[in-house]
């Protein structure tokens, strides 16, 4: 029997839901070897599948939606299990909470003991309870919103999973309209990181991901004071994309852009104090947290934080203007990139962080962040090494994996490049 790309498919998608299934029951020992393995399983499975893609696979309609079913199943699992006690989900929660009951979530501290009759049994464990939020104006509100139809965790897991449904019917609009064979789209739906980060942990960071591929398809289709909104709010949930404003010159107008820009401000308003826009603990998240960051590691033994903040910024922005200036045409990777060398020189690289990149990839020069994607899963490691009572420090093995493996991936890529130029030329010159 022939082993066709749709049986391959079929059976890498088979070993993913078994790997899966095995992980969300060893989602409360997060980083542990049962948790670990059968979720490197599914990474590897991923990456399988992703060549499949290549070149230009004819992968029928069918395998697409049973890819996308099969892709619902894993992830019902992880939604039904409890988040960790101190999972970002729980401060979500808190914030929510506090903003309905008067509260500015910038200024209160969950841990004043003021404030200890607020707290319900699902947010006396969130994490960093000395510190006010750190989260942009779009997502508190969102917090709000959502807590408002129903105060629990699981209610905000649940707004995240349908956030994540809806970047699925985004990108199969996208891909049909730019002519993509619509199998990219499990490219995404896919990604073990969506099953771990926004079923099973609940990250707002998808519903940024889901605001900025709707300013995507916004500019594909010339709707610009729908990009222009779209991408403000995308910045006003996590601030990462807003290095990629340079793709937006002379794709927006500047009255977009202006309206845009007050409705992002228009955001803060409930948050003012005393006039000023608040920043909660931003100040302190710059300065004092840090994971899984060899480049700002490295360059913090010369430089302060706040100047290599700037410096990944700056670097994600010149790489938007790289991009806008290498072509007009508008694609997933001149989206994804800016975002990922940002996100290398970040004093914080948390999986979760990831889901950004999720929705633009689907491109052989995108490969690398792919990889990415999965090589970053040993991080969760340090999860299982707190309970034990190490430090909360990624090992130097992990990250020389995690970073090596895309690096690698990138040389490889090159050389193929340069190999494939090389025999054009000959073949041009007659040779």
């Amino acid at each position: 029997m022939k082993l066709t790309p749709s049986r391959r498919l079929y059976a890498l998608a088979i070993v993913m839901l078994a790997a899966l299934t095995f992980c969300s029951r060893a989602f409360s020992s997060r980083g542990a070897p049962s948790f670990l393995i059968p979720l490197a399983v599914a990474s590897v499975a991923y990456l399988l599948a992703i060549r499949e893609f290549f070149p230009r696979a004819k992968i029928p309609p069918r395998v697409v939606v049973i890819g996308l079913v099969l892709a619902a199943l894993w992830h019902l699992p992880f939604l039904l299990m409890p988040p960790g006690a101190d999972d970002d989900v729980h401060r979500y929660l808190w914030d929510g909470r506090v903003q309905r009951l008067g509260y500015n979530p910038y200024i209160v501290v969950p841990s004043a003991p003021a404030l200890n009759a607020l707290h319900t049994d699902e947010t006396r464990t969130l994490n960093n309870s000395y510190l006010p939020s750190p989260y942009p104006a779009g997502a508190e509100l969102f917090f709000r919103a959502v807590t408002a139809i129903h105060e629990s965790v699981f209610a905000l897991k649940a707004a995240f999973v349908v956030c994540n449904l809806a970047i699925v019917l985004v990108l199969l609009d996208i891909l049909r309209t730019s002519r993509q064979g619509a199998h990219w789209v499990l490219a995404y739906a896919w990604n073990p990181l969506l099953v771990i980060e926004v079923a099973g942990s609940g990250h707002v960071d998808i519903v940024g991901a889901l605001l900025l591929l709707v300013s995507f398809a916004a500019l594909g289709r010339r709707w610009r004071t729908v990009a222009a909104l779209t991408f403000g709010l995308a910045v006003a949930v996590k601030f990462l994309p807003i290095v990629l404003l340079p793709l937006y010159w002379r794709r927006v107008r500047v009255r977009d852009a202006a309206l845009s820009a007050v409705v992002v401000g228009l955001l803060y308003v409930p948050f003012l104090n005393h006039g000023r826009i608040p920043v909660g603990s931003l100040g302190t998240y710059v300065h004092s947290f840090r994971f899984n960051d060899p480049v700002f590691e490295t360059l913090e033994r010369v430089a302060a934080p706040e100047l290599l903040v700037g410096l990944a910024v700056l670097l994600g922005f010149l790489s938007a203007m790289w991009m806008r200036s290498k072509s007009e045409a508008l694609s997933g990777d001149t989206f994804a990139w800016p975002m990922a060398a940002s996100l290398l020189c970040a004093p914080v690289v948390y999986p979760w962080y990831l889901l950004w990149l999720l929705p633009f990839l689907r491109s052989a020069s995108t490969v690398p962040i792919m990889i990415w994607t999965a090589s970053i899963i040993p991080t969760y490691y340090v999860w299982h090494l707190r309970t034990l009572g190490r430090p909360w420090i990624v090992p130097g093995w992990i990250m020389l994996l995690e970073y090596g493996s895309v690096a690698a991936a990138g040389v490889i890529i090159m050389f193929r490049r340069l190999k494939q130029r090389s025999a054009t030329r000959l073949s041009e010159q007659g040779v």
